[in-house]
């Protein structure tokens, strides 16, 4: 992890530019990489992760379900393959929007069944065109990119219809405490309170690839900031599924098994991701 520096405070506005600069430019590397193989997707592939099919795959089929930060919308999409009777994708990359609702309609999905909409999550209230929906889903890698979790813990309730759910799988934000090389030792605040700003040229598809938008502000949010704020919101936790596996190398410790990226059988483990299901009342 690059090394942080705090924001001025009421930086966000600025923050969020710059994530969204960022965002915006790597939409045609991630349309072009193995990583997402888009190819595959339009075949058939699933883009959604085993355990996430597995805990609320039954639960989705006939409902209608909200997908905030949806990216390029192969996961969005994929809820549709799981039975999802209609999804709607939110994200607040226009380019990636863009993106999403040209693989939609290349696969004869009008917008009837799959819509996609270009807004910050903190005004999706406004900006989805139905009042509630049965699930609200946020994929991996999202919730970093927010500034204010309680704020987002409103809106997933206030887009939720009554008895329907959010379904949340991310990366367990213990697992940034530990160093890059090994993820064998703590090296960084588990409760550090600002943003951290860092540059870093090319994207989790191809670290390589030559990219001019290199700023970004990322945020960590505890386990007890992201189950509190769900309560405040007036949620009902359901389960909270810590895993001890994770979907890329992010430590040089870990190693590949079973399609995933584990510690060594030798190693303690400590949790990488984690994934929970808060209903509505």
């Amino acid at each position: 992890m690059p090394s942080t520096t705090p924001p001025a405070p009421g930086a966000w506005p600025a923050l969020r530019e710059a994530n969204r600069r960022r965002w915006d430019e790597r939409v045609p590397l991630h349309l072009a990489s193995d990583f997402y193989n888009v190819d595959s997707f339009r075949a058939g592939q699933d883009a959604l992760r085993a355990f996430e099919v597995d805990e609320i795959g039954a639960d989705v089929a006939g409902r209608s379900l909200l997908h905030l930060q949806c990216h390029i919308g192969t996961d969005t999409l994929s809820w549709l393959r799981h039975g999802a009777a209609r999804v709607v994708g939110l994200d607040f990359s226009e380019p990636a929007v863009d993106a999403a609702r040209d693989l939609a309609a290349g696969l004869g999905i009008d917008r009837d069944r799959a819509l996609f909409v270009a807004s910050d999550v903190y005004d999706a209230v406004s900006a989805v065109p139905d009042k509630a929906y049965d699930v609200v889903y946020t994929g991996v890698g999202a919730l970093c990119w927010l500034h204010d979790i309680r704020a987002w813990a409103d809106t997933v309730a206030a887009l939720l219809a009554p008895g329907g759910f959010l379904y949340l799988a991310e990366f367990h934000p213990a697992c940034w405490m530990l160093d890059d090389e090994t993820g064998s030792r703590v090296v960084r605040d588990y409760f550090a309170p600002d943003a951290f700003e860092y540059e870093s040229s090319g994207t989790y598809t191809d670290w390589e690839a030559p990219t001019a938008h290199n700023r970004a502000a990322e945020w960590q949010h505890t386990m007890g900031d992201i189950v509190s704020a769900l309560a405040s919101a007036g949620l009902r936790l359901d389960f909270l599924h810590e895993h001890d596996f994770t979907l890329f190398g992010m430590f040089g410790g870990l190693e590949e098994r079973d399609g995933v990226c584990r510690f060594p059988a030798d190693r303690p483990r400590v949790p990488l991701m984690y994934s929970l299901k808060a209903t509505k009342p």
